[in-house]
């Protein structure tokens, strides 16, 4: 096989893949505005780590879109040297062959860069969803005392993974996602956790901004002061040690630990409760989220 007919059939596969990959493009995009449509988006409540289930779906599209690609690609290449276009439309000159050929490389190339970066992020963010689905449902066992768990509030500074409100108080749990290793022990100094400590650490205050942002949105719906106590979830972690006062470290295993974090100035009173449960209702619903 020559070097002109390599590159002819090349030409005509990476024009059939680009205009396949522009079809699909473009489709994506006409439909982006009805792609998350519900029919009782009123109804239906923010699910745990739905943000996460979101990103991964989207993941898997982008995925599946590089596979076919590389597919089309491959299947019109071998259809190209069979049929010899070469003899058809005239061989091309040695510098426009070794150019499409260049261009074929890069794209190549590319397109085999950004399949390993998908891969790599589907793998992170299948992580974070478990482990944020694991806190999630281990919170939903916490029921007594008029208890209800809201996933995914929203404030100024990003989203608060899950929210417990109940008649002793209220909680804001943050969900930190990373990997145990053979050490898998955790420990909390003032706003930062140590990892296998020593060997890797993260700032929570952030959690804290939050759960400050969600008080003073609270507060505004009931008319008087609450406080709102930040708990920090590590899954897959021992909680070796804390230093802190103002936060609450817990794995997904423990999470019952945050009903004895509590004193008389936490508690609600049933119309409070009640209130907080319907805006926070109202403020969770698919609709809100569109």
């Amino acid at each position: 096989m020559t070097l002109q007919a390599i590159a002819s059939a090349a030409t005509i596969a990476l024009a059939s893949t680009i205009v396949i990959l522009l079809a699909v493009k473009s489709w994506h995009l006409l439909a982006q505005p009805f792609a998350n449509m519900s029919n009782f988006p009123n109804s239906i409540m923010v699910e745990a780590a739905q943000r996460f289930r979101d990103q991964l779906e989207k993941l898997k599209g982008e995925q599946a879109l590089y596979l076919t690609l590389t597919l089309m690609f491959i299947v019109t290449f071998g259809i190209a040297v069979v049929l010899r276009p070469q003899d058809t439309y005239g061989a091309l000159p040695n510098w426009q062959s070794i150019l499409v050929l260049s261009i074929v490389v890069l794209g190549a190339a590319y397109g085999c860069y950004r399949f390993v970066r998908v891969v790599a992020e589907r793998r992170r963010v299948a992580f974070v969803r478990d482990a944020n689905i694991a806190v999630g449902h281990s919170l939903q066992r916490l029921t007594a005392n008029q208890n209800r768990v809201f996933h995914e509030v929203r404030c100024a500074s990003g989203v608060i993974d899950n929210v417990v409100v109940g008649l002793h108080g209220i909680y804001a749990v943050n969900v930190v996602a990373e990997r145990p290793g053979k050490d898998n022990r955790v420990q909390l100094r003032d706003e930062e956790l140590s990892f296998a400590p020593g060997k890797k650490t993260r700032s929570i205050a952030d959690a804290g901004q939050k759960a400050k942002q969600l008080t003073k949105i609270l507060q505004k719906q009931i008319g008087h002061n609450i406080r709102i106590r930040p708990v920090i979830a590590v899954p897959g972690w021992e909680i070796e040690s804390q230093t802190s006062e103002h936060y609450l470290v817990v794995n997904e295993r423990n999470l019952a630990m945050m009903r004895g974090w509590k004193d008389e100035k936490d508690y609600l009173m049933n119309e409070d409760v009640d209130a907080i449960h319907t805006y926070l209702t109202e403020l969770n619903t698919l609709s809100s989220k569109a």
